[in-house]
């Protein structure tokens, strides 16, 4: 009963860190995850354990600003730092994150249609739209919130479909922890959008606020270290399962596509689609599913990022508890965002032309937020007697150094 009771608690403790680590392995991103896979082979698996510190250190650190400041990530800027500096982030991130909504819209209705061949995917892709809206609007910040922790479980399914085929374990260890680089252009470029898929900048503005929506719910006046123990608990956990089902995802197709012949992945449904005939039936199915119930979790993410984003800016009422009529502008920004993704579908941008640009804005945004994250996290004035640990602030100068690196890279690589 002790067992049950502790995970009962721990259950609850989770939360914002669970959903943004889910949020974090999107169509979009499954679609960067396969490539590598298929491309490469089990030449990337390393990159799971890398990401994974890097990941926790900066969601942590955004959280902790959002509940010290009481604040998201937008309202901070605004208070401490020039304007300009605020407006470049909203023109550079805000096209972004519409994008990477319509990819994922596209690669959820692709999916839909490959499980029900009958019915066209633009029918799926208009389908997943109308229900998000709908439960982002009509339900309450708790309720959003209870639906995606569940939804997480789906994602399961990702640590099932590698051992549905034969595996050569050895081969698979060493690739883990034994780094390998081969020095072209193709595999420096994955790299690069590997880090570009698990670091976003949208995930720095949705932790932020996400936690300030979990402070009024517990109606917390003041932060304590329980609280940021809490976070640190709920963020190290969606973090860890955010790089497991990366790793996963990636070990399904660096063996299964790969060892096949199979090296050009450039869609979700293609990726799903080669696991058919290759690893049967129910691994296509568990992948096929899981890339929907991670389009589901994604997009109230990018979505509600986007939204906050605007609702501090400009001052408007904002929340995800509060009714439409209380916070209007702010659920507009939410069903704009997704009608425009989904507009993607209609006006020549192909999910692939989708990702790229958006590895390309987030690659630009991206450093440039970790930097002044950084400054935040360390400053006592905002801060007062939380800002970061060493561990926070080495963990943060290297996400730093080597999202930078791939900013530059990408610039160099693309063109």
């Amino acid at each position: 009963m002790k067992i049950r009771a502790k995970l009962k608690h721990y259950w609850k403790v989770i939360g914002p860190g669970l959903i943004t680590g889910a949020s974090d392995d999107d169509p979009s991103g499954i679609a960067t995850y396969s490539q590598a896979g298929a491309a490469f082979g089990l030449a990337t698996l390393w990159t799971a354990i890398l990401a994974f510190p890097l990941m926790a250190a900066i969601q942590q650190m955004c959280a902790r600003i959002g509940l010290v400041t009481s604040q998201g990530l937008t309202g901070t800027l605004k208070k401490h730092y020039p304007k300009p500096v605020l407006y470049v982030m909203l023109v550079f991130s805000s096209p972004a994150i519409v994008m990477n909504i319509g990819a994922d819209i596209a690669g959820m209705g692709a999916v839909g249609n490959l499980l029900f061949p009958s019915i066209d995917a633009t029918y799926f892709s208009v389908l997943f739209t109308v229900i998000l809206m709908g439960l982002i609007i009509y339900l309450p910040y708790q309720k959003i919130a209870s639906i995606l922790k569940y939804l997480c479980i789906v994602m399961l399914v990702y640590f099932i479909v590698p051992f549905l085929y034969k595996q050569d374990f050895t081969a698979i260890l060493k690739a883990t922890f034994i780094p390998t680089i081969h020095w072209s252009k193709e595999f420096l470029l994955i790299l690069v959008g590997i880090l570009g898929t698990t670091i976003s900048p949208y995930l720095f503005f949705w932790q932020a606020s996400v936690e300030v929506e979990e402070m009024k719910h517990k109606r917390a006046l003041m932060v304590n270290k329980k609280i940021i123990n809490e976070m640190k608990q709920d963020v190290d956990f969606g973090m860890t399962f955010s790089g497991f089902v990366m790793y996963f995802i990636i070990l399904t197709t660096g063996t299964v596509l790969y060892s096949s012949g199979v090296h050009q992945i450039n869609t979700v449904e293609e990726a799903a689609m080669a696991l058919k005939p290759l690893a049967g039936d129910l691994a296509y199915f568990l992948f096929a599913i899981g890339i929907i119930g991670t389009g589901l979790i994604a997009v109230p993410v990018l979505s509600g990022s986007l939204s906050f984003m605007y609702a501090e800016t400009f001052g408007w009422e904002q929340g995800l508890d509060k009714k439409f009529h209380e916070a209007k502008g702010f659920y507009v920004i939410i069903a704009i965002s997704l009608m425009l993704g989904l507009s993607l579908n209609y006006v020549g941008i192909s999910p692939i032309d989708a990702l790229i640009y958006t590895a390309v804005l987030y690659g630009i945004t991206a450093p440039v937020l970790i930097g002044i994250i950084l400054h935040i996290s360390n400053n006592t004035k905002i801060m007062g007697e939380y800002t970061n640990t060493r561990y926070l602030n080495i963990m943060g100068g290297i996400a730093f150094v080597l999202m930078s690196a791939a900013s530059v890279a990408l610039g160099v690589l693309y063109y």
